[in-house]
């Protein structure tokens, strides 16, 4: 099993597929792993691309970790994997989470490695409403996120994964395996590492980071998602790039990996081969 040791002794696991074309990283978000990207993994090797997917800590194959759960630790893991594999012009591709973390990534390391960025319903800039982020969603949202953590965690991932993750409460055509495979991504997460990483995603500010952004950079996001909302998420970090493409995916949930497959795929490539 492929992994490399982060500084502080966790162990990072990743998947690393296809030959010796530009290389594109893969970030998944909240509370999967690397196989959430297996489809767009397999596309983008078909089509002449090295990939690279990881489990973030405390989720799948990686070390579930008492510390380091936060957005310094994920970002300084991505270094570690970028600088063991020794990744030039790489495109970092990061859905939801794994939005924050390349863009972190970028704002505590720099460009020197990275290519251009694609941010797919991500969390920046800021998720949580603050003095200075009247915009963001209330605290009471992630606090009932972390109380169905603690509760009955097995119910918490099967009610996102039937209702708001995929639009399937919107009579979203999404099937009974895809939903399934977000339940068992899930629980195969870390309890700890995955509450954490709960106020990882939705307290951390990434308005500095989006600052730094110097690398062409492309945001896809739906307009109807229930998770990190398109006025919260993706507008708000287009304006905050410059020179960001934007997407809008009408309709689009969060799950656009699943949901949107086809056209994330055709989107993805033609941007990575611009």
């Amino acid at each position: 099993m492929p992994v490399i040791t982060a500084p502080d002794g966790a162990e990072i696991f990743y998947k690393d597929w296809g030959g010796d074309g530009s290389p594109v990283l893969l970030s998944h978000g909240w509370p999967l792993n690397a196989d959430a990207w297996d489809a767009a993994a397999l596309f983008l090797a078909t089509n002449g691309h090295r990939v690279i997917a990881h489990d973030r800590r405390g989720h799948g194959r990686s070390s579930q970790t008492w510390d380091g759960n936060e957005m310094d630790t994920y970002a300084d893991d991505l270094a570690a994997l970028l600088d063991e594999l020794d990744l030039t012009g790489v495109t970092l591709v990061g859905h939801s989470t794994g939005g924050g973390e390349i863009v972190h990534y970028v704002g505590r390391h720099g460009s020197a490695r990275v290519a251009r960025l694609v941010l797919i319903s991500a969390v920046p800039p800021l998720m949580l409403r603050g003095e200075d982020n009247p915009d963001g969603l209330p605290i009471e949202v992630f606090d009932g996120i972390r109380a169905g953590e603690l509760a009955d965690r097995s119910q918490l991932y099967r009610d996102l994964a039937d209702g708001p993750f995929f639009g399937h409460n919107r009579n979203a055509d999404v099937s009974a395996g895809v939903r399934d495979a977000f339940w068992l991504q899930s629980m195969a997460s870390g309890h700890r590492g995955a509450f954490e990483c709960i106020a990882a995603f939705s307290a951390t500010d990434f308005r500095p980071d989006l600052a730094a952004v110097d690398v062409p950079t492309l945001i896809i996001h739906g307009d109807d998602d229930q998770i990190v909302p398109f006025e919260v998420g993706g507008k708000r970090s287009a304006a905050a790039i410059d020179g960001a493409q934007l997407l809008v995916y009408e309709g689009g949930a969060h799950g656009l990996p699943d949901t949107e497959r086809d056209r994330l795929h055709a989107d993805l490539l033609a941007f990575i081969d611009s």
